[in-house]
């Protein structure tokens, strides 16, 4: 029974999905962002959600009209990184499941910004290894991060090309061999192996004209060196939001103890997500 009202809960949600994004919402103004307020067992985060990513702030809006995050966990916690939650299994989990695959039946297109970036508290999709970049329809996560000085920003860009490299191909259909290389790198965990067989592929984009390599600016720079954030997820990940009160309860939940698979030893939980007025 449990499975089958599951089943009804995610179709609805995803016919809910396309149905608001057949027309424009007229509730949304253009100059003004949709604040979601989001009660968790550790306190209240309230979220903004950008109006420059409209197909991921209705998407939002739309799983929280229909209290699809209520009583769900945050499942993955990393300290000096981020938190997040989203997965529909979560809901009533023990602490010995397994979860985090979950999701709703379909994805958003990707709406990557170039002035949309990884600073400290933001909102972000999370998504699987897709080249297109395509974001989960539930799963999100909220950065924490570290502060970064050059050096460390200098290092990051070039990972950031790379992935943009890897994908670049992947989308092509071009240099296989050099691809399942780097997969088997990371498979293997060869880290010194995985960033020389990345700066490979990395030159080897440098001579396709369509391929452009990306260079942090120096805005972003300011924010990562004072605020901090997560910079290498820049370029690959769709940020459509920030915390715009209760980055000290992000605080709080990324510190929590958690187990070998990232989750939580004391389950952290969304009571309830709420438009705010």
């Amino acid at each position: 029974m449990k499975t089958i009202l599951k089943f009804i809960v995610i179709i609805t949600l995803f016919f809910s999905f396309l149905s608001c994004n057949k027309t424009t919402k007229e509730s949304v103004n253009d100059n003004k962002r949709q604040a979601i307020e989001m009660i968790t067992n550790h306190g209240t985060i309230t979220l903004e959600l950008y109006n420059e990513t409209p197909l991921h702030r209705d998407n939002f809006i739309n799983l929280v009209n229909n209290r699809a995050y209520d009583s769900l966990l945050f499942h993955r916690v990393i300290k000096n990184f981020m938190i997040q939650a989203g997965d529909p299994d979560s809901k009533n989990s023990k602490l010995t499941d397994t979860i985090g695959e979950g999701d709703a039946p379909y994805v958003v297109k990707a709406e990557i910004k170039d002035n949309l970036f990884h600073k400290k508290g933001v909102l972000a999709a999370a998504r699987d290894d897709n080249p297109e970049k395509s974001s989960s329809a539930m799963q999100f996560y909220i950065t924490q991060g570290n502060v970064f000085n050059d050096s460390l920003l200098d290092t990051t860009e070039k990972r950031i090309n790379g992935s943009l490299a890897r994908d670049y191909f992947r989308i092509k259909g071009t240099q296989k061999p050099l691809l399942d290389s780097l997969q088997n790198a990371m498979f293997a965990g060869d880290r010194e192996l995985y960033g020389s067989l990345r700066t490979q592929l990395l030159e080897v984009a440098k001579t396709n004209a369509d391929f452009k390599t990306y260079k942090i600016p120096q805005t972003h720079r300011d924010v990562y060196k004072t605020i901090g954030g997560t910079p290498h997820l820049d370029q690959s990940y769709t940020v459509f939001g920030e915390v715009l009160d209760g980055l000290n309860i992000v605080d709080s939940i990324a510190n929590v103890n958690t187990n070998t698979m990232d989750r939580p030893l004391d389950n952290v939980m969304i009571i309830k997500a709420q438009l705010k007025n």
